[in-house]
């Protein structure tokens, strides 16, 4: 598979990658032949990168951490839940455990595997696949820096909740008493209201737009005076939010976000906390194309465990008789460096 812009798709491509939908439910599943109309609304859907299938490529593995159906019971629960929340409604807390523990089997089953953060987002799901995205990204961060089982499913909860203060007040509701309650409070009250969650994680949605050098909301805390797992979980949030800029600024590349990011240590974000992202996300994801030092094109097709910088490329020269295909290691290859990422 090779991971693309939707711009370079075309009709009669095979989709490498199922594209969900809002609620959880499959859009299109991987393996459809795509067509212009199918082409034309994932564009209109907001759609911007998909895995497409290619002879050439077809041994890469996207290396997924979760699977399918985790995916899918994780984006069901908080759709499910944001949704009552926005209705008024009783929420499922039971619903929402259930996927952890599939989320912590997935998790804890592939220690091993770099996060790659791939799946297709649209104007439907992406509120949905960042809760997923941040709560997946918190949990393997904080297993790293040495979270035990209980507190690890603590702050994964915390993390895939971490935006329902988003869910807890219309605009209409807003408007009417002239007050901008800031939704980290919002989310910290409805979290503290279920007995079936501590305080710990009712403080990851209070702390985690906090700043390590207290300029943060919405106390202004500094420093260790936040609790680790909403220091862990600011640094998920920031990063998926830079993959993926929904507020008119163009979204950052993998590699460009962690150099940014990188930028905040100690000032806005842990640096404690970043050591451990970037020993464990893939910045350059399988499938993607680049441009190496040597001036040569490839394809990410393997990674290696604590060096994301340092992937294995795959080189297709010709075509027919003539193709040549050579792979290179950059953790051996250690003179030759990734210019730029062809996305």
């Amino acid at each position: 598979m090779k991971y693309v812009n939707i711009e370079n798709v075309e009709a009669g491509q095979f989709l490498g990658k199922s594209v969900y939908s809002g609620n959880g439910t499959v859009l299109l599943s991987a393996g459809v032949q795509l067509t212009v109309y199918m082409v034309n609304t994932l564009n209109r859907i907001g759609v911007t990168m998909l895995y497409i299938q290619d002879p050439l490529f077809d041994d890469i593995e996207t290396d997924d951490l979760l699977d399918d159906a985790t995916k899918q019971s994780l984006i069901h629960g908080i759709s499910d839940t944001f949704e009552a929340v926005r209705s008024g409604k009783d929420w499922n807390t039971h619903q929402i455990g259930a996927s952890i523990d599939k989320l912590m089997k997935d998790v804890t089953s592939n220690k091993e595997l770099l996060v790659q953060l791939t799946d297709i987002r649209t104007s439907d799901n992406a509120q949905y696949l960042h809760a997923m995205n941040v709560c997946l990204l918190s949990t393997v961060m904080g297993i790293n820096l040495g979270l035990n089982y209980i507190q690890a499913k603590e702050l994964a909860t915390g993390a895939l909740l971490h935006d329902i203060g988003k869910s807890s007040i219309r605009v209409e509701d807003e408007m009417a008493s002239g007050i901008k309650v800031h939704h980290t409070w919002l989310g910290y009250e409805k979290i503290k209201s279920r007995r079936d969650f501590n305080l710990r994680i009712a403080h990851i949605a209070l702390q985690h737009h906090e700043r390590n050098d207290g300029t943060g909301l919405p106390r202004g805390l500094m420093g260790e005076e936040i609790h680790l797992y909403a220091r862990i979980v600011a640094v998920a949030n920031m990063y998926d939010h830079l993959i993926s800029r929904i507020d008119g600024e163009p979204s950052l590349l993998p590699h460009e976000a962690c150099e940014k990011m990188m930028a905040m240590s100690e000032l806005q974000l842990d640096r404690n906390v970043l050591i451990q992202f970037n020993r464990m996300v893939s910045i350059y994801p399988n499938g993607i194309a680049v441009r190496l030092s040597t001036k040569e094109t490839g394809v990410i097709v393997r990674q290696h465990r604590g060096l994301p910088g340092r992937p294995v490329v795959r080189i297709v020269r010709g075509s027919g008789e003539d193709l040549n295909i050579k792979e290179l290691d950059l953790a051996q290859e250690t003179t030759v460096f990734i210019e730029s990422v062809l996305a």
